[in-house]
């Protein structure tokens, strides 16, 4: 008899959504085994023998995983679908797998996204306890001073889903300052996914940020890659990924 899997997981592996995501897509009604609405999040399938359709339409597994680093535009959303009509990062990434950002990226920043069809490795990389190293490239308002970075190093308090939280230690490093024009440039390497979390913790020692560049991810720049493109990360890549998500 094959072994069950949970259904979320089904539809990750099968590049629907993340396996978070795809938990939302069955809580709000979304999925059918068998031609069932389940809205249980402990629903088990054997692949091979249930009929697993999303809004209608049936799921099947793909073993052909792709893996695309995107240096993303300033002004792409990274949702598959979104409520404004906005433009989205699959929209730069043309291919016939279904694919989605692994982690999120704000619409006004710009820098290295992952896509795949790999639910298992967006599983493993996004999990809040296996955070991967991302390095963003700052410019903030006002001139830095050395106690604020000392501050960004040891962690800051920011604000997130009514909650405050202290952020952990993090590499920063002052890259320009500009008095003229009053401005700082700072390369941040955090290991965490909080919502807008380079933003709110430049806001928390008082500077604005003007501008938000994710630089690396893994330490795999898109220096390269021209604003808007992508390609497929290398086999070594990815096992980079994997193994530096493993030892943290």
């Amino acid at each position: 008899m094959e072994e069950k899997i949970r259904l979320q997981k089904y539809l990750a592996d099968c590049g629907v959504a993340s396996r978070r995501k795809a938990e939302e897509l069955i809580l709000q009604g979304k999925v059918a085994v068998n031609g069932e609405i389940i809205t249980e999040l402990g629903t088990k399938i054997e692949p091979n023998k249930d009929i697993v359709t999303y809004q209608g339409k049936k799921v099947e597994t793909s073993h052909e995983y792709v893996y695309i680093l995107l240096n993303k535009p300033i002004g792409y959303v990274t949702t598959a679908k979104d409520q404004f009509n906005r433009d989205s990062v699959l929209d730069l990434v043309k291919t016939n797998k279904r694919l989605v950002p692994v982690g999120r990226l704000d619409m006004y920043t710009s820098g290295a996204l992952i896509l795949t069809n790999d639910g298992d490795f967006v599983y493993k990389v996004t999990h809040p306890k296996h955070e991967i190293d991302k390095t963003y490239t700052v410019t903030i308002h006002g001139i830095v001073k050395n106690e604020e970075v000392e501050q960004l190093r040891k962690g800051v308090e920011i604000e997130g889903a009514g909650e405050k939280y202290l952020t952990k230690p993090a590499r920063v490093k002052i890259l320009k300052t500009d008095e003229e024009k009053n401005q700082s440039r700072l390369e941040i390497t955090i290991h965490e996914g909080k919502n807008r979390q380079v933003r709110k913790m430049c806001e928390a020692v008082g500077h604005k940020v003007l501008a938000l560049h994710r630089s690396k991810i893994a330490g795999i720049g898109v220096k390269d890659i021209p604003l808007g493109k992508w390609r497929y990360l290398k086999e070594g890549e990815i096992k980079k990924i994997l193994k530096e998500n493993i030892e943290k």
